[in-house]
């Protein structure tokens, strides 16, 4: 019974967040629908795309047209279909990197705030050198010395922004630690573990989601300015990053669709996530949701009554 009233109570949950979400931020549910609407065409891309990933017609730079929606490159391929093929790239590379870095900033954060001392003080020395070092020439260096590749770059990424995030769940874990609750964990002798996994994490579960959806955008760019530097996933694999240089840039002035929709693909998917990432910062964090009205909860206006109305039974006989 107590397992079945748990789950009514997180469904409950789930569902009154949902409906927040509808109700009080609009924009953020359209960047939702966009965002699960970018993932299926990642992963259903096979199926959507009219054409094979590198297959060439005679189409030469053709402009867009009812056969070819975006247009063709200098090869002849049909950029829409290298479009939707690239998005299974951005998409993994966004959702991947983003839990490695979640992963990567909970326990540096979790560990350094809630024991502090001395081990604190090393660790956060070793995120503030390590925020002082420029991030794109740690990348390209790095991706130098591991070759170009998926999982090279979803590794990558995901190390790299995540020491730099562990700031933010150890200032959250340091200001637990004075609550009442952890410390009356810590009296009644649980352990360590028992606390990191029963009492901490679940307390700041919320600010990890932000992290997470808010951490996507930005990875999600990141591979997309490495792509267009050279060191992204080497062709003949679509990204839309990749799309954006070498024959883009060079045939960019006789057929601009060949940048325009790569690039606009890419803004669309940051801009959504990033919508998306807002609202759930502001559903799920109790120091943004305000007062009464931010439930939209319309508090009805009391009409002025006289003050003879409330005058008692002894105030009108003295009166």
């Amino acid at each position: 019974m107590a397992d079945k009233t748990s789950e009514k109570k997180k469904d409950s949950k789930l569902m009154e967040i949902i409906k927040r979400m509808v109700v009080e931020q609009t924009v953020a549910t359209y960047g939702a629908l966009i965002t699960f609407l970018m993932i299926c065409v990642a992963i259903f891309g096979k199926y959507l795309a009219p054409y094979g990933l590198n297959e060439m017609t005679t189409h030469v730079m053709s402009p867009p047209s009812v056969h070819f929606w975006m247009g063709t490159d200098n090869l002849g391929r049909d950029i829409l279909s290298r479009v939707i093929y690239g998005a299974r790239v951005s998409v993994v590379v966004g959702l991947a990197a983003a839990t490695i870095s979640v992963a990567i900033s909970t326990v540096i954060g979790v560990v350094s705030g809630y024991i502090g001392g001395v081990l604190d003080l090393i660790v956060q020395r070793f995120v503030d050198a390590f925020g002082c070092l420029p991030g794109l020439v740690i990348l390209m260096l790095l991706l130098s010395l591991t070759g170009t590749g998926l999982w090279q770059i979803v590794i990558i990424l995901g190390v790299t922004s995540g020491i730099g995030g562990s700031r933010i769940i150890r200032g959250v874990v340091f200001t637990m630690k004075e609550n009442t609750y952890l410390q009356a964990a810590v009296s009644t002798g649980d352990t360590t573990l028992t606390i990191f996994t029963k009492h901490i994490l679940p307390n700041i579960f919320a600010p990890i989601i932000i992290i997470f959806s808010m951490g996507i955008p930005a990875l999600i760019l990141s591979e997309a300015g490495l792509a267009f530097l050279g060191f992204g996933i080497p062709p003949p694999t679509p990204t839309w990053g990749g799309m954006l240089t070498g024959n883009a840039r060079t045939y960019m002035f006789h057929a601009p669709w060949m940048a325009l929709f790569p690039g606009l693909a890419l803004s669309i998917l940051v801009f959504a996530v990033n919508m998306l990432g807002d609202g759930l910062r502001d559903v799920l964090d109790p120091r943004l949701r305000g007062g009464a009205g931010r439930y939209g909860i319309k508090i009805k206006k009391v009409p002025a009554v006289k003050h003879d109305a409330h005058l008692s039974q002894n105030e009108k006989s003295q009166g």
